[in-house]
């Protein structure tokens, strides 16, 4: 018992501290969680200084990630708001449908469902939140949106990431991984159902959702029928394909207001072009096209990419050994001389140089915009990212403690007693555990990782099916993007929020706990 309320306490006073009446923004509360961490782990759980010193390092190395993420995408909006790019797409949005709701679900939902496909990271929120804010919806309402969307294609995010390779450490075959996928996109398909709802319920009232409920449905179908089918047959395809394929069927379907309230006056709006939309739209086509084709693993490019052969390597006294492969990936090896902690920077297939600087500079090229401009995008973007850094710096610290240790880590401590106290209840927490995880560390991925294995054994122990279990903590993982501390921090940068976190946070846990349920009875009917 000492043990769990040791490694819960931090995470304790991390949500008290951004959910009270007067909330500590991110950037103080979490280097102050990673500070208590730290504390918790060096004197509670007797872990050498020089071990927890390189765990530390290493988080701050990781937190790069996140942060290049982020910044890539405030530098490809900033890029398409100072060239006029973006008033171009509002004006053609505006033109396929006045309906706010039409608005909504083809920008946050459907267009959010295929970038979610191709990349995952975060990236469908930061991308699609601006464009609503471009639109007319408020900032922090938006970001509310753009959160509680962004979870039902997360199983399969990054062209299939969280699945085939958050579970690979249990040795499952790839029929077993099929099976999983399966399950959790089923359940994921009847969350879907209502989730989008009362997602829709912060920008919406409950008349406007009624009104339009059979084109919010035909959206929802258009992309979860395609993501199910595909997931019987495939690891990679099923958000990517079905977002596409969804994202085109819900513009049609708001074109020719299919199950759509007809809105007034919208009609006179200024048409635009086909080759202006097309030409201003470059910014996020180009983005999700090189998405896809770095990837894809048969087109070849994803394998140079992340190729980790060996170019040079250097070593650097106790801090540890510096390497650099053929695909310009970096990482440090034996950090402070500690063998297992290390760090791998992937430079080229993180989605931040490729594709977001990328498609910005071939974009400043493209329109033709004046040095001034494109130091002004480069300036507001490294400004809006200063006090981002230092919450994500202290996030991935607390993570990378909570979760050093292996089996005797504070995340298995707390994941193993949740599963002691559930017992034959478990099939409701398990998509709760991955849940938290996700909160953790911001991936779905890492908290299959993380929380996979004991889930695995909860499921033997108590005698359930565990590849259920298994895409229960697929899901949970899915729908803790909503209350992940990282989304929250993107999303909030990339519409210029201050301070909103907690609020965000408070105002996610309600479709949390709806998703939780949802995929608890559901999961049950599998068992």
């Amino acid at each position: 018992m000492k043990e769990v309320i040791l490694a819960l306490a931090p995470i304790v006073i991390l949500v008290f501290l951004m959910t009270k009446s007067n909330p500590w923004p991110s950037y103080k509360a979490l280097p102050l969680a990673a500070l208590l961490m730290y504390l918790v782990k060096t004197v509670g759980f007797d872990l050498e200084a020089n071990s927890a010193n390189a765990v530390a390092l290493a988080a701050i190395f990781k937190a790069l990630t996140p942060i290049l993420i982020v910044w890539g995408a405030i530098f490809l909006f900033n890029t398409m708001e100072h060239s006029g790019a973006m008033d171009v797409i509002r004006k053609k949005l505006m033109t396929i449908t006045g309906n706010k709701i039409g608005e909504l679900m083809i920008v946050g939902w459907a267009f959010a469902f295929l970038v979610e496909g191709a990349s995952g990271f975060g990236t469908p929120a930061a991308l699609a939140a601006p464009i609503l804010v471009g639109l007319g919806f408020t900032p922090l309402r938006a970001a509310l949106f753009c959160l509680i969307m962004n979870t039902v294609p997360v199983s399969f995010g990054a062209v299939g990431t969280p699945t085939w390779f958050g579970f690979q450490s249990l040795d499952l075959s790839e029929t077993q991984l099929i099976q999983i996928g399966i399950r959790s996109t089923i359940i994921h398909g009847v969350a879907a159902l209502v989730v989008p709802l009362i997602a829709l319920r912060f920008l919406s009232s409950w008349k406007e959702i009624r009104a339009n409920i059979v084109f919010i449905y035909l959206s929802i179908l258009s992309c979860v029928v395609p993501y199910i089918a595909l997931s019987f047959f495939s690891l990679e395809f099923p958000a990517i394909l079905g977002g596409l394929l969804g994202l085109i069927a819900t513009m049609i379907f708001a074109k020719y207001n299919v199950g759509l309230q007809r809105s007034e006056g919208w009609e006179t709006r200024e048409q635009v072009p086909g080759k202006a939309v097309l030409k201003a739209s470059f910014p996020i086509w180009g983005t999700v096209l090189v998405l896809v084709v770095t990837r894809i693993q048969q087109l070849g490019l994803k394998g140079i990419l992340t190729s980790m052969d060996p170019l040079w390597s250097i070593e650097l006294g106790s801090l540890g050994i510096f390497t650099l492969s053929d695909s310009l990936a970096v990482g440090m090896d034996r950090i402070f001389g500690v063998d297992e902690v290390s760090w791998t920077f992937n430079t080229l297939y993180v989605p931040s140089l490729i594709p977001f600087i990328l498609i910005s500079l071939i974009s400043f090229g493209l329109f033709r915009m004046p040095k001034e401009k494109c130091r002004q995008v480069a300036s507001e973007s490294a400004k809006r990212m200063y006090l981002p850094a230092v919450a994500l710096f202290g996030a991935l610290i607390l993570v990378e403690l909570l979760r050093h240790g292996g089996d005797h880590s504070c995340a298995a401590i707390i994941g193993a007693s949740l599963a002691d106290l559930l017992g034959s209840g478990w099939r409701f927490g398990a998509p709760f555990l991955g849940a938290l995880g996700s909160f953790f560390s911001g991936s779905a991925t890492v908290s299959a990782m993380t929380f996979g294995a004991i889930q695995e054994n909860a499921a033997l122990s108590l005698g359930l099916d565990p590849l259920v279990i298994l895409a229960m903590q697929s899901v949970g993982g899915s729908m803790g993007n909503m209350v992940c501390i990282h989304n929250i921090v993107a999303v909030s940068t990339v519409v210029g929020l201050k301070n909103q976190e907690g609020y965000l946070l408070k105002r996610t846990i309600i479709p949390l706990l709806a998703y939780g349920i949802i995929a608890g009875l559901v999961g049950s009917m599998m068992l």
